[in-house]
């Protein structure tokens, strides 16, 4: 796995690595992604090329190796990227901002938008904004401020804020439906809110139990919406049924520090990826050469075999949903470590098709292109 690595040194601590969106009717791989840094005198979101411009070998690389196409600066640390369409990327910032840059690819350039300077505060500073989840236009973001706020892009002012939505820190957001999103907290909770409802209070609280782990990152399996994965600071990959229960259905020991980013495959949600403080980056999947474990009933199981993944053998049965009907026959979990052994956190990844693109504050940036999906 490690030959299919191209690694990039880019003198700034990577915080965050998205995709830009390939249309869903193409068969193409993903060729540009966007980063945004952290943790620098000077923050920048930089558009970065993996396509092939002309030779084989360029001037400063290999194939295959990323090709920056522009940067500009940002102001603060930059804690959240999400794509809002094929030309314009929506930040978060430290300082409580949230921005909207286009990326101009005719000239190769980048300008702001739009950005609501301080979206997120306190009476008298700024409160980190830490999450942002978009469906063109509409941009939800959090804070540690506690607060939601829902933007429109091709509007000035707010849509709606909910106030009062966590007395602790929001780490991240997404989408459950179009009109109902998940957030996770600090105190290891699992809200769920429908924007349909005039009310400020969330429609469901699912929690860990016992020490109340903070949760950083969510994502939701891309067709079967009521099935969720968390990653917090214990490095425990949980997931949830939030159609049954108010505690996750299974608990896997993941990571041996913060668990900073969890995505199920966009398209092929049988293979789950994590990464973390401890410098790993996992890919979970199937292998159906044995019987699976009994920790595949839910519960929580802390032997080396539950570093598993997400997916049984078949396809379409996606690995969750038999998961979830503790179908034990359709073989055990495994995870791949995708990286070469490091000791910085892995902060971020993305993946789509079959190209994954991680960052790191080894001030490193790693695109596998070949990624066993």
């Amino acid at each position: 796995i490690m030959e299919n690595i191209n690694a990039k040194y880019v003198s700034q601590k990577i915080s965050k690595t998205r995709w830009r969106l390939v249309s869903h009717s193409s068969l193409q791989q993903p060729d540009i992604f966007a980063t945004g840094s952290w943790d620098n005198e000077v923050n920048k979101i930089s558009f970065w090329s993996i396509g092939n411009h002309g030779g084989s070998d360029t001037d400063d690389g290999f194939e295959g190796d990323p090709q920056l196409l522009c940067e500009y600066k940002h102001d603060g640390d930059v804690l959240d990227l999400q794509f809002l369409d094929q030309d314009r990327i929506v930040t978060t910032s430290s300082t409580g901002a949230v921005t909207i840059f286009r990326h101009h690819q005719n000239s190769q350039t980048i300008s702001v938008s739009h950005r609501w300077p301080r979206a997120h505060r306190y009476p008298c500073d700024n409160a980190p904004c830490t999450g942002v989840v978009c469906s063109s236009p509409e941009i939800v973001t959090v804070g540690e401020d506690g607060k939601i706020i829902v933007f429109r892009a091709d509007q000035e002012g707010v849509i709606r804020v909910i106030e009062n939505a966590d007395s602790s820190t929001i780490h991240a957001v997404t989408y459950l439906r179009t009109t109902e999103i998940l957030t996770v907290n600090s105190i290891g909770q699992l809200k769920l809110w429908d924007f349909r409802q005039q009310s400020d209070a969330p429609s469901q609280i699912l929690s860990l139990s016992g020490d109340r782990v903070p949760l950083h990152c969510v994502d939701r399996h891309p067709n079967q919406q009521h099935i969720v994965a968390t990653g917090g600071q214990d490095g425990m990959l949980c997931v949830w049924d939030v159609r049954q229960g108010s505690t996750p259905f299974s608990l896997m020991e993941a990571h041996s520090a913060e668990m900073w980013e969890v995505h199920f495959h966009p398209t092929n949600p049988d293979h789950l990826f994590t990464c973390s403080e401890d410098g790993s980056l996992l890919h979970w999947e199937t292998s159906t050469h044995s019987d699976m474990p009994s920790f595949l009933q839910g519960g929580r199981n802390n032997s080396m075999i539950s570093r598993s993944a997400m997916a049984p053998a078949g396809g379409n049965q996606s690995l969750i949903s038999a998961w979830l009907s503790g179908d034990s026959s359709k073989g055990r979990l495994e995870t791949t470590h995708m990286l070469p052994s490091q000791t910085l956190s892995v902060n971020s990844l993305d993946v789509l098709g079959q190209c994954l693109v991680c960052g790191t504050d080894g001030e490193a940036i790693f695109v596998n292109r070949q990624v066993p999906v």
